[in-house]
């Protein structure tokens, strides 16, 4: 005779109602509060039909690494393993590689930092240390500020521990000083304390633009009387395409501005490895958060890229990726201007992206899947703006397709705002001034 399996035990968080049984997740009940905030992401989404070949994608962020040296890098890696493997295998340090934080120091003395290596902080990427420095700073319900449109993988992480993110305007010159102190002051005088202003100043994903030289030692001044931390996250700053890297946030004021880098972009995803430069107490807590979520960042990652840095022209190497991303900025910024004169856009001087301004009554998001179908995919703007505004805009990117396919991607996105504008025109359908219903959260940092 065959037993029968014992019930299972009535104990806390166990599902015990009969409901409990229909649920798709039937541990629903048993989740923290914080997790009820984590949602797919509208980027995520689009990379199974953006990843297809026929598809032209201009939404993913990826780096466009046919570039990169591989025949060098593979003797590098060879190198590692045949020379320092046991190290390389094995745990390391959480706060990172002494020798690469050294090297970190060098990559921001080009923008105007000056650090000791005790100050760096490795991380698996940028959206780690993006983790770590909320998770350190943020109670559910503190305030976040940040800029209007924002990267999505910031918002997501702030989502995620339950912060209240309060946006401020930027537009062509970055954010606007005045917006953030009028913003600041009214969160005051509502008793509401900001735990710290978030930016991307240079090259900015989405918008494409860059803090001027004017605003920056403002913006850090205007944070240093109300006493609100500034991160800067800043993925892109050497990938000007005409100038040489503008002064960091953090050279206008080391104890009030924690600085995010990473090698993602001026180099390689793949290895995920960033950093976080802080002020000293602030920087005990990050590593210590750090070994408690991933013990230590990756040695084998660590040691690779220290040895690029130390044995590869890395410097030329960022100076053919500028060259690179131009020509592939202007064939982005030329074929809008020759199949979508109606719209507007930025014209970023570095980066990946430019943000696109739809006619009048378009809605980006309600737009994608004909998009999608007319085999072209970007992002639509409410994936930057945390209460899901943004239906008029999207993001280009134009790192990673080729000149050519950038020109058929907009011709192809072309046709699909016309066909809108006609439906527009025909049914008054169109954007709105409120939220999007399917508010989601944000994708990691390869976007």
């Amino acid at each position: 005779m065959t037993s029968q399996p014992s019930p299972r035990p009535e104990t806390s968080g166990t599902p015990t109602s009969a409901a409990a049984g229909t649920r798709l997740d039937p541990w629903l009940d048993a989740y923290a509060d914080r997790t009820h905030g984590m949602r797919a992401s509208e980027i995520r989404a689009l990379f199974a039909v953006a990843n297809r070949p026929e598809v032209v994608s201009l939404a993913g962020g990826m780096p466009f690494l046919d570039g990169l040296p591989l025949d060098s890098l593979a003797q590098v890696a060879a190198q590692v393993v045949a020379q320092r493997g046991l190290q390389a295998l094995q745990y390391g340090s959480g706060q990172g590689d002494e020798t690469l934080r050294e090297q970190i120091l060098e990559v921001m003395a080009l923008e105007g930092i000056s650090a000791h290596p005790d100050d760096v902080v490795v991380t698996t990427g940028s959206q780690q240390a993006l983790d770590l420095v909320t998770r350190v700073f943020i109670n559910p319900g503190d305030v976040v500020v940040a800029e209007a449109p924002s990267y999505v993988g910031a918002l997501g992480v702030f989502r995620a521990y339950q912060a209240d993110v309060v946006h401020v305007p930027i537009d062509e010159h970055g954010l606007i000083p005045a917006a953030l102190e009028e913003t600041l002051t009214s969160l005051a005088a509502a008793g509401r304390q900001t735990k710290f202003l978030y930016t991307v100043p240079n090259f900015h994903n989405p918008a494409g633009v860059s803090v001027s030289l004017e605003r920056r030692p403002q913006i850090v001044e205007i944070a240093r009387r109300h006493g609100v931390l500034v991160l800067e996250d800043n993925p892109y700053g050497l990938l000007g395409f005409d100038r040489d890297p503008w002064p960091a946030l953090r050279s206008y004021d080391e104890d009030g501005v924690i600085y995010l880098g990473s090698f993602s972009k001026t180099f390689a995803p793949g290895y995920r490895v960033g950093w976080a430069v802080a002020p000293h107490a602030v920087r005990e807590k990050l590593v210590l958060a750090s070994e408690s979520a991933i013990l230590c960042p990756s040695n084998a990652s660590q040691i690779a890229i220290s040895s690029y840095l130390s044995t590869c022209d890395w410097r030329s190497q960022v100076k053919s990726y500028r060259e690179l991303y131009r020509e592939r900025r202007d064939a982005m910024v030329g074929a809008l201007a020759e199949h979508l004169p109606e719209a507007s856009w930025t014209v970023p001087d570095g980066g990946f992206y430019t943000w696109v301004r739809l006619p009048e009554g378009l809605d980006a998001k309600d737009m994608l899947p004909r998009a999608v179908t007319a085999r072209v995919a970007y992002v639509p703007g409410t994936a930057f703006y945390f209460d899901g505004t943004g239906r008029d805009h999207m993001r280009l990117s134009f790192c990673y397709p080729t000149p050519e396919r950038i020109r058929e991607g907009v011709r192809r996105l072309a046709s699909v705002v016309s066909a809108e504008r006609e439906l527009v025109e025909m049914f008054g359908t169109g954007t709105t001034d409120e939220p999007a219903d399917d508010v989601v959260a944000p994708a990691p940092d390869v976007l």
